[in-house]
């Protein structure tokens, strides 16, 4: 455990972010689930629907700086390939 004030400030700090961040991968793996639900339905429409609402969580996470930018890139790339694909 720290002493100094400032090293069991940043402790306090690093909690906190790390929490925050945790929680907003876990909204970003939610909301992927349920695209992966719904192509596994066959359903085009309601996979564009669940797409077009994931991904601005996913954009929001590469501006928390939680996602890299081009992971989610590949990510939304290859969603969106695989609901094309469903004719």
């Amino acid at each position: 455990m720290a002493n100094i004030a400032s090293a069991q400030k940043r402790i306090r700090q690093t909690e906190k972010r790390t929490a925050r961040n945790a929680a907003r991968k876990s909204r970003v793996r939610t909301f992927v689930k349920k695209v992966e639900a719904a192509i596994a339905t066959g359903n085009k429409e309601a996979a564009n629907l669940a797409l077009r609402e994931a991904q601005p969580e996913m954009q929001r996470a590469v501006i928390k700086g939680v996602a890299h930018l081009n992971t989610v890139a590949r990510k939304i790339s290859r969603l969106s390939a695989r609901i094309k694909s469903l004719g």
